[in-house]
């Protein structure tokens, strides 16, 4: 069975955060990393080498695929950071009616700034989904 091709690296969380070129985005992704790391009471982690997750937890598909991947992350791009609540956001309609300016995928939130987000109601969203990831892949 194939693995995940984004994996755990050594790579150091700080000196990624460091090369971040965008000086806005740098700021928020630093914001979003404390958040997190309150929130999960995890140590940020790379994976790959633009992702920054914490915590993990293990999945297995019907099709028999399995892995491990990171509970809730970020990863900057040039002209957003993409927040990654592995939960879905099917269960947070209410969290997402208040959030702001954002965009979603099916685990990924897309956002220009945080200063376009309500700062609780991001709280709230990282919060619920790391605690429904949880209960789903205990």
């Amino acid at each position: 069975m194939a693995s995940n091709k984004t994996q755990i690296t050594d790579m150091s969380v700080e000196d990624f955060l460091q090369s971040i070129t965008s000086e806005s985005i740098r700021k928020d992704c630093y914001e979003l990393c404390a958040m997190m790391q309150d929130i999960t009471k995890e140590k940020p982690v790379m994976w790959g080498n633009s992702m920054v997750g914490f915590g993990q937890y293990s999945y297995k598909y019907k099709t028999g695929r399995e892995g491990t991947w990171f509970i809730v992350g970020f990863s900057p791009k040039k002209k957003n950071i993409s927040v990654y609540c592995m939960s879905g956001f099917e269960e947070h309609g209410d969290i997402l009616a208040q959030l702001g300016k954002f965009t979603i995928g099916s685990s990924c939130l897309y956002i220009n700034s945080l200063s376009d987000i309500h700062n609780n109601a991001l709280r709230e969203l990282i919060s619920h989904s790391v605690q429904l990831t949880k209960k789903l892949y205990p």
